[in-house]
């Protein structure tokens, strides 16, 4: 029984990190959990990104354990009660959790029902690969292939196109585009403030100002925040 809480972004105008979200994540997670355990491999500056995730959660009622100050971040994802991957560097982050072997161990826990908090890159490594970030290739992970949590791909922050803009280089609409020329799995384009919000086997728009699913060979279609997608 999956348990996923897919964030586009962890701050948004005007508020402070994870203000935006913290009715939906203290909902999600429930009286339950006492203790999260954070990664933070999305940025370099570890232990500045935990103290922030840290103060967060604190206000919401968690503690919070983060898995670079463990000899084995595996075992730490083992005895979870629940996980939060933060933003960042999408590839960074990849490469970081193929080089510590969290692939795996993450996707076991959550099948077996850990509750699973992404943000942003910690979104989009939940999907099948992360051919669809918005990041540069900073290093090179050891495949782009990601946790595959869920059967759709994640544009974070996503923005629609400006018809009174004078830009002429690519929108993220024609990206996508490109991306569905040679590759078939659906792409939920998620803007500021929306979430994903999954249970099982069903995956529902959450938060605000939705989003637009692209598929091969399809007109867009519109999700508002209530619409089931999968």
């Amino acid at each position: 029984m999956k348990r996923l809480l897919l964030i586009s972004n962890s701050t948004q105008h005007g508020g402070g990190f994870l203000e935006h979200c913290a009715a939906d994540i203290r909902e999600f997670l429930g009286s339950a959990v006492r203790e999260v355990t954070f990664v933070g491999y999305a940025r370099l500056d570890l232990d500045g990104y935990a103290a922030t995730a840290e103060r967060a959660l604190a206000q919401l009622g968690y503690r919070l354990r983060s898995v670079h100050t463990f000899a084995e971040p595996a075992a730490a994802v083992r005895d979870a009660e629940a996980l939060f991957i933060g933003g960042g560097n999408t590839f960074r982050l990849l490469t970081e959790l193929y080089r510590h072997g969290l692939i795996a161990v993450i996707g076991e826990r959550v099948l077996g029902g850990m509750p699973y908090i992404g943000v942003s890159a910690g979104t989009v490594v939940a999907c099948p690969t992360i051919q669809t970030t918005n990041d540069m290739p900073i290093v090179y992970p050891p495949s782009f292939a990601a946790l595959g949590l869920i059967p759709l791909q994640i544009n974070a922050h996503y923005l629609d196109p400006d018809p009174g803009s004078t830009h002429m280089g690519e929108t993220r609409e024609v990206r996508i585009r490109e991306y569905h020329e040679t590759n078939e799995t659906p792409v939920v384009g998620l803007r500021e403030g929306a979430m994903l919000r999954g249970e099982g086997q069903r995956i529902t728009m959450s938060g605000r100002n939705g989003g637009v699913l692209f598929e091969r060979g399809k007109p867009l279609r519109p999700l508002a925040p209530g619409v089931e997608i999968v």
